[in-house]
């Protein structure tokens, strides 16, 4: 087994359009969660476990919890790149996100969702996460791959 711990981590490039911004011409702050769902979206892709893998597996996750920092405004059609990284998996699932700058590489959000598990059968939370989840994640981290 080895000593080195590959991070599941991501990140998009995006360049927000006119409908993302409100009438000052900045990305109106509703919108970040739609650059956010992209970056965990990928993110959950490398471990295939999206969100229909999630449903075929017999678990709903909705979001719990979320927090974000406005640091910088984003002007519409203004490239920005998006990482996404997890951060907690046994429990829920939490992935911390930033937003940059993708010309200067400023930092100009930073921000979490958390999510749990819910059985679809019995519609009850999970309090820890279905082993089909831990599973990919825990060989993502010791192999930095998909299980072959």
């Amino acid at each position: 087994m080895s000593s080195h711990r590959f991070e599941l981590e991501t990140e998009v490039v995006l360049k927000p359009s006119f409908q993302d911004a409100d009438p000052m011409g900045v990305v109106y702050h509703g919108n970040y969660f739609r650059f956010f769902e992209e970056a965990r979206r990928i993110l959950l892709d490398k471990i295939n476990y999206g969100y229909r893998e999630m449903n075929s597996s017999g678990y709903a996750w909705p979001v719990i919890d979320t927090r974000v920092k406005y640091i910088k405004p984003i002007p519409f059609h203004h490239e920005i790149r998006v990482t996404a990284k997890l951060v907690e998996w046994e429990n829920r699932l939490r992935v911390d996100f930033q937003i940059f700058d993708n010309g200067n590489g400023a930092r100009m959000t930073k921000a979490h969702t958390t999510q749990v598990a819910v059985d679809m059968t019995t519609e009850e939370m999970c309090f820890a996460s279905p082993k089909v989840f831990t599973d990919k994640v825990e060989y993502w981290f010791e192999h930095g791959k998909l299980k072959d």
